[in-house]
């Protein structure tokens, strides 16, 4: 039984919401990232950067700085940027870009769900990572970026979900990276209606956001934050066949000491290998294509190096490391590599292609896309898919909503 829980959003006023709500900070290139905050006053990125224009700096993720963007936060509030809705609200979400749209509910999910492992991983985090993303928690007091959780839906859910949108939304406006945002307010009697319906979902599914959601229940379970709303996080529920799931694509910088001929020598004991006419992604799982230079080739992996015992060890992203990156070239800790860079699927293969050669990679491997079906076999055992091993869209922005912990 799933629970999602209201609650009362700070958001932005409805004049400046297109320009307070944005992409992560660290999606942004730095000259970017700086136009941004000089040319535009409302954006969420001076929360989250409060040192910008200062001379007097902060040291990285201390608490001095964590306190800073605290201080910014409650200035953006007492400006009236951001406002506080009165009651608790469930909040209804769509984005759209081209031919596809995901549409879902952004609440309140539970900490001991995810205690419990009702809310299913199939990402390990980093200690380090989760220890300063709680600290940052609990001095700045909110989350403001939504972890996305799927869950596989039903007819009455999808139904009752396609009859809101009917009506003008709270919010509508689009980013310059052509998606429209659109949000609703639901009624009181909507969100009765659909937390009554998403009780019959048994468990649900991380799809991004692991290290936010683990912070989350750290807080919680240290101690620190006894609020009401520490026992839950900001998530954003979309049903999962409204995820759109793309590969991470990995680029090596070197042949580990062998020749290319005696590389593609190695490959060939692996599977049915040709060379390429034309550069293109694969059609299909255990299919793996590569480049060396301007030298593209395909890789049909053979059936009997594929074990099926585990929902890990088949996965293409899993091939790659055991059967290549690990014994042909070297790699052994995809983490901690300085031999391996990632570019996720949104990239061309052309585009993919020019970004290796430009930066001095001799190899470049492209992946067929990790089903959901695999996501969640790899999250119902308890296991952990390899290091970027999905790009998961829609990626959601910061500041739209944000859930008050100290609440």
């Amino acid at each position: 039984m799933a629970d999602i829980a209201r609650f009362k959003a700070i958001r932005p006023i409805r004049d400046k919401v297109h320009l307070v709500a944005t992409r992560p900070y660290y999606s942004y290139k730095k000259n970017v990232l700086k136009a941004k905050l000089q040319d535009n006053p409302f954006t969420f990125l001076r929360i989250i950067n409060p040192e910008f224009n200062s001379t007097v700096k902060t040291k990285v993720n201390s608490d001095g700085r964590f306190k800073l963007v605290n201080e910014q936060y409650h200035e953006f509030i007492e400006k009236n940027i951001l406002i506080q809705d009165e009651q608790p609200k469930l909040y209804l979400y769509r984005q759209s870009k081209g031919n596809t749209s995901s549409v879902g509910v952004i609440g309140g999910a539970s900490v001991q769900e995810y205690l419990n492992d009702d809310i299913k991983k199939h990402e390990a985090t980093l200690t380090s990572r989760e220890e300063i993303f709680t600290r940052y928690l609990d001095i700045v007091g909110y989350n403001a970026e939504p972890v996305l959780i799927s869950y596989k839906g039903n007819l009455d859910i999808n139904n009752f979900i396609s009859s809101l949108v009917d009506s003008r939304p709270e919010y509508e406006f689009s980013t310059t990276d052509l998606i429209k945002h659109e949000l609703w307010i639901l009624e009181d009697d909507d969100a009765d209606q659909f937390e009554k319906l998403f009780k019959q979902i048994p468990c649900t599914y991380i799809a991004d956001g692991h290290h936010r959601s683990a912070s989350s229940a750290r807080l919680f379970e240290s101690g620190k934050n006894n609020s009401l709303n520490a026992r839950y996080f900001l998530s954003y529920f979309v049903e999962q066949d409204q995820l759109q799931i793309l590969e991470f694509n990995r680029l090596v910088k070197s042949l580990n000491g062998i020749t290319k001929n005696e590389f593609v020598q190695q490959i060939n004991k692996i599977g049915a290998l040709q060379k390429l006419g034309e550069i293109r992604k694969p059609r299909r799982q255990n299919t793996i294509h590569f480049y060396i230079d301007d030298d593209w080739f395909e890789l049909d992996i053979s059936p009997e190096l594929i074990d099926d015992s585990k929902p890990v060890n088949s996965l293409d992203s899993k091939l790659l490391t055991s059967l290549i990156l690990d014994p042909i070239l070297g790699i052994k800790d995809l983490k901690t590599s300085d031999q391996v860079d990632f570019l996720p699927g949104i990239f061309s293969i052309e585009e993919f292609h020019e970004y290796g050669l430009k930066n001095k990679f001799q190899l470049g491997f492209v992946l067929f896309p990790t089903t959901i079906d695999q996501i969640k076999l790899v999250a119902d055992h308890g296991l952990n898919m390899p290091p970027k091993s999905t790009w998961i869209e829609p990626k959601l922005r910061s500041g739209l909503t944000i859930y008050n912990l100290k609440e």
